[in-house]
């Protein structure tokens, strides 16, 4: 994992940590936490040259430091389901196909800040647990379960038999997102730069939300989109009273 933001949240979360590589003469607060973090956890911290960790690089924007150790571990879905038994509230994030690393951790670190309890992506076509994607999550990765499945329609089938309630972002989707209700247990599906959702899969969504705009762009950026779609269904949580039986929502458990 590369960064210090996200080797920081690395230390933090207690995942296994095998090297710690930092460049020499390295300052600055953010420097200072994360050598506090690795001495917390007795971590040995080797100073290298910064073109060693140039070298060693997979985004080429280490910032100074690199961590090594075991990749985050990947939950099947059945596991994911059967861990939110009996949890009335919970915020899953879907995405479909999306590919640019950027984006793809863009959206993990929103989801993991707006409390979703996991993020869900097909194991083909999508950008993957990258470290690209680690270091553009900002370290929520080592916090937010990743689910990673073979057909992403079957998936959202399974969850709204799970009793989730299943939404989908699109542009032509005939209410906006302020108006329709966001049920406890909820799946937020958002779709690929400039395809959107997939035939399938916008068939699988109990219904079709937009966000709505007034200027002359026609869309957001697939990172944007989502995570006001997030931090939509967090604003409500915080600051409205729930009313279990009026929210719609699917009956049944796991």
């Amino acid at each position: 994992m590369e960064g210090r933001q996200a080797v920081l949240e690395l230390l933090r979360s207690g995942r296994p940590v095998e090297r710690l590589l930092v460049a020499r003469d390295r300052r600055g607060t953010a420097v200072g936490s994360l050598l506090k973090a690795a001495e917390e956890r007795h971590l040995r911290v080797e100073e290298v040259d910064v073109t060693e960790l140039a070298r060693l690089s997979q985004t080429g924007r280490h910032q100074g430091v690199i961590a090594f150790g075991q990749p985050q571990p990947k939950q099947e879905l059945e596991a994911w389901v059967a861990a939110q038994a009996g949890r009335k509230e919970v915020l899953l994030l879907a995405c479909d196909q999306v590919q640019d690393p950027h984006n793809l951790g863009a959206l993990a670190r929103s989801a993991e800040a707006a409390g979703a309890a996991g993020m869900v992506v097909p194991a083909r076509r999508s950008a993957g647990l990258t470290a690209t994607v680690e270091r553009a999550a900002a370290g929520a990765t080592s916090y937010l379960p990743w689910v990673e499945v073979v057909n992403l329609a079957r998936a959202l089938e399974r969850l709204q038999q799970a009793g989730f309630w299943v939404l989908g972002l699109d542009a032509q989707g005939e209410r906006s997102l302020w108006e329709v209700d966001l049920p406890r247990r909820l799946v937020a599906v958002v779709g690929a730069e400039g395809s959107g959702l997939r035939p399938l899969v916008r068939s699988r969504c109990d219904e079709l939300v937009r966000i709505p705009m007034r200027g002359h762009v026609g869309s957001l950026n697939v990172s944007v989109a989502g995570a006001l779609f997030l931090f939509e269904v967090l604003r409500r949580r915080t600051t409205q009273s729930w009313d279990e039986d009026s929210s719609r929502r699917r009956g049944g458990g796991a």
